[in-house]
């Protein structure tokens, strides 16, 4: 994920020029009815977690926990613990195969969500609960082989899982797939490894870089990735995985895209995207600036996205129960 991302996303501006009578009829049969009067759930905030390997890392992520926990708000947060490389380390978020930032054992990651959680439970109000994703990004510069990566990072969730007692924390997975950091055969194989390797949710926060808005005959994405391999990594794998995708341009165009990746889903037997909410970066926007046009807020992304799904009939959705927004420490 790249808090100061700048354009990243410039697809055509061509429109559906109609889809299937037969598959849109299906669709709307299939899919649910919009959620009426459903309002703005308020946002959570994910971190970037850049782990240097000192006690830091322990008492940052508690306080972190806690923090969210004095907030009260139920919900998903992701916690990015950036990229994996071939030797099982992680690399800290934001950073290239030359950075001479801090690797440490991708155990660090199961000691810090544990953390995170000790915080939450000891500053949270009796009745707030929170689902904790660990996330990394598919960066593939790390050598790392996606098949091995994500057999890795399932045993570190449920690692996790097996360590964070407390009922009010539960652990899933995350990854942040972004067509221009991998194959998309590298980030399928991350996410075939790692759905095979545990039974917990997978939440994708990912981008659909390059890719098409909705109503273009058009399939490419950035990369060489096509929409088949977006809606494949962000709900087709399998039923545990359920997208809280990247909405942070202000001018609507990534809910656009989404709505085009969902729909290539539902107009070919797929099934449309399983949304679960949408990511914002306002705070990392305003801690690092660099931010054009890709500052939204939380509540502008969470709105864009459910108002362009539910303009189509073959992408409604019914709840969108989750909105957060992303930080550095």
């Amino acid at each position: 994920m790249s808090p100061a991302r700048r354009f990243p996303d410039r697809p055509g501006p061509a429109r559906r020029a109609g889809a299937a009578l037969a598959g849109a009829a299906l669709a709307l049969a299939l899919s649910p009815s919009p959620a009426q009067g459903q309002s703005y759930p308020g946002y959570t905030v994910s971190r970037y977690v850049p782990l240097s390997g000192s006690d830091s890392d322990i008492s940052g992520t508690r306080s972190a926990g806690c923090a969210e926990g004095r907030a009260g708000r139920s919900g998903l947060r992701v916690l990015f613990f950036g990229t994996q490389e071939a030797d099982g380390d992680l690399r800290q978020p934001g950073t290239s195969a030359g950075s001479r930032t801090p690797r440490v054992p991708a155990d660090r990651a199961v000691r810090a969500a544990a953390a995170w959680a000790d915080g939450f439970q000891d500053c949270a109000p009796g009745d707030a609960g929170a689902v904790l994703a660990l996330g990394v990004n598919n960066k593939s510069d790390g050598k790392a082989s996606g098949s091995g990566a994500g057999s890795v990072w399932a045993d570190v969730v449920d690692r996790a899982d097996t360590r964070i007692s407390d009922g009010r924390v539960t652990v899933a997975g995350a990854v942040d797939a972004e067509p221009e950091w991998s194959s998309a055969s590298w980030a399928r194989a991350w996410v075939d490894a790692y759905t095979s390797g545990s039974s917990t949710r997978l939440y994708a926060a990912n981008s659909a870089g390059g890719c098409p808005q909705y109503g273009s005959s058009a399939t490419a994405c950035n990369n060489g990735w096509k929409l088949s391999d977006v809606h494949y990594v962000s709900s087709g794998a399998s039923s545990r995985i359920h997208a809280v995708p990247q909405i942070y341009r202000t001018d609507g165009i990534q809910a656009r895209q989404w709505a085009a990746v969902s729909a290539w889903g539902a107009d070919r037997g797929r099934g449309p995207v399983r949304f679960a909410g949408s990511m914002s970066q306002r705070i990392a926007c305003k801690q690092r600036g660099g931010c054009e046009r890709t500052d939204n807020t939380a509540k502008a992304a969470w709105t864009q996205l459910r108002e362009e799904l539910n303009a189509h009939p073959e992408t409604r959705i019914g709840d969108l129960p989750y909105a957060t927004d992303v930080r550095w420490p």
